[in-house]
């Protein structure tokens, strides 16, 4: 899979992409189909491992030729050593945990540096439909509440104030929508947040 492949596909995972040095060491907790890890095998040279559990996904992966570990991000990464990797990515998967704060601390104990994404909860159109009296439904948060996977809710304010709390300094930060940069107002703007991190 080459960039513009990606870019089509995930705008969003061709922005993070940047972010990953050629060559580098991956894993990909939460990898989905394994997009972004097809990617940067292909074009980036770099290797690695998805976690996944989905049934239809671990097999979308294998048909992709990524190596994938069938596992349950709940239950830890403790297969793998101490900065084990070169960066651990967590793209649009960590709202789905129960325990976040112990998988974020796992996700920076193996990498040397880690790339977190998740649903912007601040984002004006989700303000709005609270204020409506309604959970917001958006292309960024497409479920109703009683079927979403999403067990959690954060700002990018949020998210940046627990990064502190467990000991992460965040290298950059930044608001996507449909993959582009939002710089004004990224908080309100923003309907997905990134964060690039590494331990303090």
């Amino acid at each position: 899979m080459n960039f513009e492949e990606l870019n089509t596909l995930r705008p969003d995972l061709a922005f993070i992409a940047h972010w990953i040095k050629p060559e580098a060491h991956v894993l990909d907790v939460g990898c989905g189909d394994g997009v972004m890890l097809d990617y940067l095998q292909t074009d980036k040279r770099c290797s690695g491992y998805g976690v996944e559990i989905a049934d239809d996904k671990v097999l979308a992966c294998s048909q992709r030729g990524i190596n994938v570990i069938q596992q349950d991000m709940e239950k830890g990464l403790d297969m793998f050593g101490d900065k084990a990797f070169d960066t651990v990515l967590c793209l649009s998967s960590l709202q789905m945990m129960t325990n976040v704060e112990k998988l974020l601390r796992d996700i920076a104990r193996v990498g040397t540096e880690a790339i977190v994404s998740f649903p912007n909860f601040g984002y004006w159109p989700h303000r709005t439909a609270l204020l409506l009296g309604k959970m917001p439904v958006s292309k960024a948060l497409p479920y109703e509440w009683y079927d979403t996977p999403n067990v959690r809710c954060a700002t990018i304010e949020d998210f940046a104030d627990l990064a502190d709390d467990v000991g992460l300094e965040v290298m950059e930060c930044m608001a996507l929508h449909e993959g582009q940069p939002i710089k004004w107002l990224p908080n309100l703007r923003g309907s997905l947040a990134v964060f690039r991190l590494r331990k303090k």
